[in-house]
């Protein structure tokens, strides 16, 4: 057991033993319940590295004292989920702990389904992504989901403190001194990821150990040099992504400088500047909009120099383009005007264009009453005639509806205004 690595060595036995998820295996939470109840369903848990998704698994088994059996989605095939089949029928039940579940393609799903039915099977998935996005509906709607959280430093502290002190699986056997400045450092620099702050630990303390004798010091130096991984981990590919895009946007949109900049700096840190470029230039014209139309002027043109320039320097004009749309007046009339008009489109009777303005740029469109009756706007008066143009069953229907956030849109909303009011007079 003593070559097994640290983090593996001291994996959770029961659920009792469990470091965080309190809202799922903390006293009287759902997976508590079950397990106290030996009442299991089958359940997909999901959540970034080192959250205690398989740990979690092995202790619902361990406190259960049913039988289970691991496999990995990538490199077990049918035949293993048969054999696993074949001990579940002689045993009567199982628990089958399935990594990577998000890789398990249709054919193995469809043999493992009915076993997930009539209960022969219960089915614990783990994995980094979305359920909702990346496992297929008839595993999914089978399975309870449930969500880890990334550890607070002060729970990786507790798992920390107990490999220390455990004579068997930790370091209980040695003499080990760690200073507060290295632990807070192993705790708050691991990203909530107990796997990372264990190998940390485990580094720390087998460079130091000296061969005749048990007494091992860390301090912050070692501390630091022993953890490779940053307190910042994002996956471009991963759905944590997808949420950095999602609260950076939300950012801009509310305002918040601050908020707005550190969501930034995740996205420079994880060197995506096709997703930056691309959710500046949506949020310059979704959320600013005619509010300050050349704010999305300036934006693109931040974004040109940031692409030309490349990192780390492409982060100054993309900084400048946050600032200006954060506190730049904000409109989403333009955004909201045509998704209102696609609604139409897709669920109205839109009706026909009106003759007058159909093309009559042909032989014979005269005598399809094609463009006859057209009013040509530059013959008139200030470029502007009265006349119809939006389809019989829609001629009542605004879409643009002004904001007056900004000077530019304010302008805009009293031209539309008196062309409204003049509009269909007769």
């Amino acid at each position: 057991m003593q070559n097994k690595p640290l983090a593996f060595r001291m994996r959770p036995k029961t659920i009792d033993d469990v470091i965080g998820q309190k809202h799922l295996v903390g006293e009287g939470e759902l997976i508590w319940r079950m397990v106290k109840a030996k009442q299991l369903s089958s359940m997909i848990m999901y959540g970034p590295p080192g959250t205690g998704k398989t740990s979690i698994a092995i202790a619902i088994a361990g406190s259960t004292n049913i039988p289970y059996r691991m496999l990995n989605a990538v490199v077990n095939n049918k035949k293993d989920i048969e054999i696993v089949i074949e001990e579940a029928k002689m045993s009567g039940q199982l628990i089958l702990i399935l990594d990577e579940i998000h890789r398990l393609d249709k054919g193995r799903q469809d043999y493992l389904l009915p076993f997930l039915e009539n209960g022969l099977i219960t089915l614990i998935g783990a994995t980094t992504s979305n359920p909702f996005h990346s496992i297929n509906p008839a595993i999914r709607s089978r399975c309870q989901i449930f969500e880890l959280h990334p550890l607070t430093p002060e729970e990786i502290e507790i798992a920390i403190e107990r490999a220390l002190r455990d004579p068997k699986n930790g370091f209980g056997h040695l003499d080990i001194s760690i200073t507060d400045e290295a632990m807070t450092h192993l705790a708050s620099m691991c990203g909530g990821d107990v796997r990372a702050a264990l190998n940390a630990l485990e580094i720390a303390v087998l460079s130091t150990k000296q061969a005749d004798t048990d007494a091992v010091e860390i301090d912050l130096k070692i501390a630091e040099q022993s953890i490779q991984k940053k307190s910042f981990s994002h996956d471009k590919n991963g759905d944590a992504h997808y949420d950095v895009l999602s609260a950076f946007q939300k950012s801009i949109r509310g305002s918040d400088v601050d908020a707005a900049l550190h969501y930034l700096a995740r996205l420079i840190e994880a060197g995506d500047l096709t997703s930056i470029a691309r959710r500046l230039l949506v949020t310059a014209y979704e959320d600013i909009g005619l509010a300050s139309p050349q704010a999305s002027v300036r934006t693109l043109h931040a974004i040109e120099a940031a692409e030309r320039v490349g990192f780390p320097e492409a982060r100054i004009p993309l900084a400048n383009a946050v600032i200006e749309l954060c506190l730049s007046p904000k409109s989403n009339s333009a955004y909201k005007a045509i998704d209102a008009a696609l609604h139409d489109i897709k669920h109205r009777r839109i009706g026909e264009i009106p003759l007058h303005l159909k093309d009559a740029h042909y032989k014979g469109a005269k005598t399809l009453g094609r463009g006859v009756d057209y009013l040509y706007p530059h013959s008139y008066e200030n470029s502007w005639v009265d006349q119809q143009y939006l389809p019989d069953p829609l001629t009542d229907q605004t879409y643009y509806i002004p904001k007056q956030t900004g000077k530019f849109e304010q302008a805009l909303a009293q031209i539309n205004y008196k062309l409204k009011k003049n509009r269909n007079k007769k």
